[in-house]
């Protein structure tokens, strides 16, 4: 995270609690204000391991994403009408956590300009038109078509063959975001304890116990909000699969980024598997993130996670591609994180193995700042003794599906990644794909956009998910 942290919140954990949260990230941080603020009585705890916002939540690219593009998969598993009322309180959610923020006077750089999902090769283009088509079907219209000349003067470069512009997304500076919620959960009177592992979780037909390395807490209800660290944990284990994504900034250079015509706040992205994501930052920066960038063996979020002077170089690569323009500006900074991608591209949000004390949220796919929102507000709720009002029941239950086992699905999965690449390699570079980098590449189960068929382009059926 940018700029100098926090000091931890230590101290020995309190030896009960109503709600204790494990994950000082932001679902866990809403989790845990949203409580406060439904029910001020109640004694909420926050655990963290390291430091709030030190896994995803502090290492994203800020966008402030709505679930339209993902329509396709929520009504493949929860129905339309329950797909339709979550896409719109997601959507709601954007402008509320701009709201929060000026309440809370948290400087988080909120802008909500829109986002452009676009396409940077032939291949990708009308990939978003499945989408759009069964939205309308229903009434529902958050995309508006660009032209070519449109979508290359919205994203300032020519590159940018076609796209739709979304207006209700935003932006945000993600470790400011978490610093302030941060603070705004300690002056609401929960108790965070940084530097806190927890350990285990014993649950019994009563009450469930946490095992921390400060001691063990007596719970009313448990929430886990733990990101990629959740992929060992059954059955979750047989659904996640844990990704790197790496993130490089520029240095300011805001005249240069406005004679192209890139607006602060307006957030772009193309539509590859291994997504290629950037936006401009209030100081006049030009932030660009790439996923799919390795997969961790046993799903065990280690080391390699922090920084990848390779893997960074190959991001910047992939910038001047797209602005070459920008060619001889520096690129010094770099940052990685783990994202926990699911089979269904969705967050899963309820009960562990059905558990009425025990509740989880995990596998929101790189698309986790806006629907995390939505997610602790309803975790907070249920942790409370009430019903969610948001998340369908549908995101609650475990897919049927299952990833094969270790170390099947790291060797599978770096088989699959690469063809990935290879893939979309020869697809910038106006080549057609090998057959076989095609049939492998289309096994891949994440997406940043829709996993569910809907991004899929009509007309190239060998790149249709195997899901």
């Amino acid at each position: 995270m940018a700029g100098e942290p926090e000091q931890p919140a230590g101290g020995r954990p309190p030896a009960t609690g109503d709600v204790v949260v494990v994950g000082g990230g932001l679902t866990g941080l809403w989790t845990a204000v949203h409580a406060k603020l439904s029910d001020p009585a109640a004694s909420v705890v926050l655990l963290e391991a390291g430091v709030c916002g030190g896994g995803a939540s502090g290492r994203n690219g800020g966008f402030l994403m709505t679930a339209w593009s993902k329509f396709g998969s929520l009504a493949k598993i929860a129905g339309v009408a329950d797909a339709l009322a979550y896409s719109r309180a997601v959507e709601d959610a954007v402008g509320e956590i701009g709201e929060f923020c000026t309440e809370y006077a948290i400087e988080a750089e909120f802008n909500q300009a829109g986002w452009v999902w676009t396409a940077t090769n032939t291949e990708q283009v009308g990939t978003w038109e499945q989408t759009s088509d069964a939205l309308a079907a229903i009434g529902a219209s958050p995309y508006r078509a660009l032209s070519r000349e449109e979508t290359a003067a919205m994203t300032g470069s020519p590159v940018h063959l076609a796209g739709v512009f979304e207006a209700a997304a935003g932006t945000v500076n993600p470790a400011r975001l978490v610093r302030g919620l941060r603070r705004v959960a300690l002056q609401l009177g929960v108790a965070i304890r940084e530097r806190t592992a927890v350990l285990g979780v014993e649950s019994s037909r009563t009450r469930p116990t946490l095992v921390t390395s400060g001691g063990s807490i007596d719970a009313g209800t448990v929430v886990l909000a733990t990101s990629a660290w959740t992929a060992t944990l059954a059955p979750l284990d047989s659904q996640l699969v844990v990704l790197g994504s790496d993130v490089v900034a520029t240095d300011p250079i805001a005249e240069r980024l406005e004679a192209l015509g890139l607006r602060r706040g307006i957030s772009i992205s193309d539509s590859r598997r291994t997504v290629h994501y950037y936006r401009v930052s209030e100081d006049g920066r030009l932030i660009f993130g790439k996923g799919g960038g390795g997969v961790a063996p046993g799903r065990i979020v280690g080391r390699r996670f922090e920084r990848s002077a390779r893997r960074a170089e190959e991001v910047r690569r992939h910038l001047r591609r797209i602005y070459p323009s920008l060619w001889d500006v520096p690129v010094p900074h770099d940052w990685r994180g783990a994202v926990d991608y699911s089979l269904s591209g969705l967050p899963f949000v309820g009960r562990l193995h059905g558990q009425e004390r025990v509740l989880v949220a995990a596998g929101f796919s790189g698309n986790g700042l806006t629907p995390s929102y939505v997610a602790g507000r309803d975790l907070a709720r249920m942790a409370l003794g009430r019903d969610r009002v948001a998340v369908p029941e549908a995101l609650g239950r475990t897919p049927g599906r299952r990833l094969p086992p270790e170390p099947l699905l790291f060797v599978g999965g770096e088989i699959v990644r690469r063809a990935v690449e290879r893939k979309e390699r020869a697809e910038d570079e106006g080549r057609v794909p090998s057959r076989a980098a095609r049939a492998v590449a289309s096994l891949d189960p994440t997406s940043f956009v829709d996993g569910g068929g809907t991004a899929t382009k009509p007309s190239n059926l060998m790149a249709r998910r195997c899901r």
